[in-house]
């Protein structure tokens, strides 16, 4: 906690409080700059150091643009609720910093939550299911204690793929029977939006907050991110608590930033991480995480990165545009000093199946361990309940179905049958020792590359980071992204690699809601 500090001068484009790490202000950013349309969170703490504005006018100006443009004009409908206390919050927290100084770079900032990251307050925390539309939480989970503490502004939360869009295969990305249909604000209605952080992705894209959470089980923060010329990360497995999620697969599901800029993500990722006691894959975190991620970014991070590609770009899912796109960006890596290692059985790794098995068995015991917890108000208690509510009164369900739901309904509940264990093994043995981490050593590799979220399964079993970036757009204007995916609590390297990047292309530019 920074309390009493001076304020000291911008020097170099780093912006440093006395005894509270580096802010860092890009000079590129300036440029982007309408009002607080595309600030970084540096540029807005800084705002909020000098003077220029305070938190709640910075609240004010986030909601107005949410009614303006998730309400109307081109109705995103990223943002499930506002907090009704936001206000509240960011006028006492100007209070604080006027008296005793911020407590960080989060003091003040307003952060959107994914609507499946519980609040103890009085917003909803509905994973997007009508079931759960009146369910309040009885604590804050662990990543919303910690952005408190930190100082930042809860704003609201996101709309999001109903249950992680584990309902139904025919039901959109997008799409949530509490929520409706989210929007990409690049080519609203027209563009693929990404799941199942939909509506945090959406919301930062547009400008509708300074930064946001989502959840990851199979690529649901890097697929957004990507969608929405987003910088995501997916961190490892035990960096980040679970306490407060609404559960899809224990062993896949972690929180992670989703952001405009890779500073932010280290930003927002340094104030998450760390040991939670109720949380026990964090254990593995112990001595294994940073309290300032922002330090690992550097200017030159990419000289000499050794990065695994497929041998000849062979990435068969892009068509030609997006291979040009690709070729054009491994170039620029290249420029930049990195060193692309080819590796022919890359192809193998990045095309792993997105297989639900794994899921289709967790599911059950912790959804039904998590809906026993909640409030009467709750109409159910049971995935079987939750069926036989969405029958009644659902209406996507008449639309798309429930068979995943089902599917999972029918399993014991218990994870011992022998399809679990088995896939369970097969799929660690596959993405880690004879994947992620066989070619990390093998080819002494820094990270792994990946156009946009072709290869987010493997590191997604293995519960290994990844973080994506934004890599240019397609002729119709829809954004394209690069993945880079690395071993076990390999943040600290990827944040290096992915800010050198960003710094040196400066690709993402703001949306034009289809105009």
């Amino acid at each position: 906690m920074c309390r009493n500090r001076p304020i000291s001068k911008e020097m170099n484009g780093e912006y440093r409080p006395a005894d509270c790490g580096t802010l860092r202000i890009d000079a590129w950013e300036v440029g982007l700059l309408s009002d607080f349309e595309e600030m970084s969170i540096a540029m807005l703490q800084r705002g909020m150091e000098v003077g220029e504005f305070r938190s709640k006018e910075l609240v004010l100006y986030y909601m107005t643009r949410i009614a303006e443009l998730d309400k109307m004009g081109p109705r995103l409908n990223a943002v499930t609720e506002l907090n009704p206390d936001a206000l509240t919050i960011a006028d006492a927290l100007d209070w604080e910093r006027q008296r005793q100084g911020p407590r960080g770079p989060l003091h003040g900032i307003p952060i959107l939550l994914k609507d499946n990251i519980e609040t103890e307050d009085r917003m909803h925390t509905s994973a997007g299911a009508m079931a759960l539309a009146e369910s309040f939480a009885q604590r804050d989970a662990f990543v919303v204690r910690r952005l408190r503490e930190a100082g930042a502004v809860l704003l609201g939360k996101a709309n999001m793929s109903e249950l992680a869009k584990f309902v139904s295969e025919a039901m959109p990305n997008a799409y949530s029977s509490r929520g409706g249909i989210v929007r990409n604000p690049y080519e609203p209605g027209e563009f693929d939006v990404g799941g199942s952080s939909c509506g945090s992705a959406v919301a930062v894209a547009a400008n509708l907050t300074a930064a946001a959470l989502g959840t990851e089980t199979l690529g649901s923060i890097i697929n957004p991110s990507v969608e929405n010329s987003l910088v995501g990360v997916s961190p490892t497995l035990g960096l980040v608590s679970r306490t407060g999620l609404v559960p899809l697969a224990p062993t896949h599901d972690t929180v992670g930033p989703m952001t405009r800029t890779v500073a932010d993500s280290a930003t927002l990722l340094s104030a998450i991480a760390g040991f939670d006691e109720e949380d026990m894959s964090t254990r593995k975190g112990i001595g294994r995480s940073y309290d300032d991620y922002t330090r690992f970014m550097v200017e030159d991070g990419l000289r000499g990165a050794r990065i695994g590609i497929a041998k000849h770009a062979s990435y068969p899912e892009l068509d030609a545009e997006e291979r040009r796109v690709l070729e054009r960006e491994l170039e620029t890596l290249r420029s930049l000093g990195a060193i692309l290692v080819e590796v022919e059985e890359m192809d193998k790794l990045q095309r792993q199946e997105w297989d639900l098995t794994v899921l289709m068995y967790e599911f059950k015991p912790a959804f039904n361990h998590y809906l026993s917890k909640l409030g009467p108000q709750v109409p159910v208690r049971s995935l079987r309940e939750l069926i036989d509510y969405n029958r009644l009164h659902n209406p996507g369900v008449a639309l798309y179905g429930q068979q995943l739901l089902q599917e999972a309904a029918r399993k014991s509940g218990t994870l011992t049958e022998s399809e679990y264990v088995s896939t369970k093994i097969r799929d660690l043995r596959l993405s880690q020792a004879e994947g992620i981490d066989a070619f990390v050593e093998r080819y002494r590799l820094d990270a792994i590359l990946s156009p946009g979220h072709t290869g987010v399964a493997a590191p997604a079993k293995a519960g290994y980071p990844s973080i994506t970036v934004p890599a240019g757009y397609l002729a119709s204007g829809k954004p394209f992204g690069l993945t880079f995916s690395s071993g076990a609590f390999a943040e600290a390297t990827l944040f290096k690699l992915a800010y050198a990047y960003e710094r040196a292309t400066q690709h993402r530019k703001r949306p034009t809601f289809g105009k």
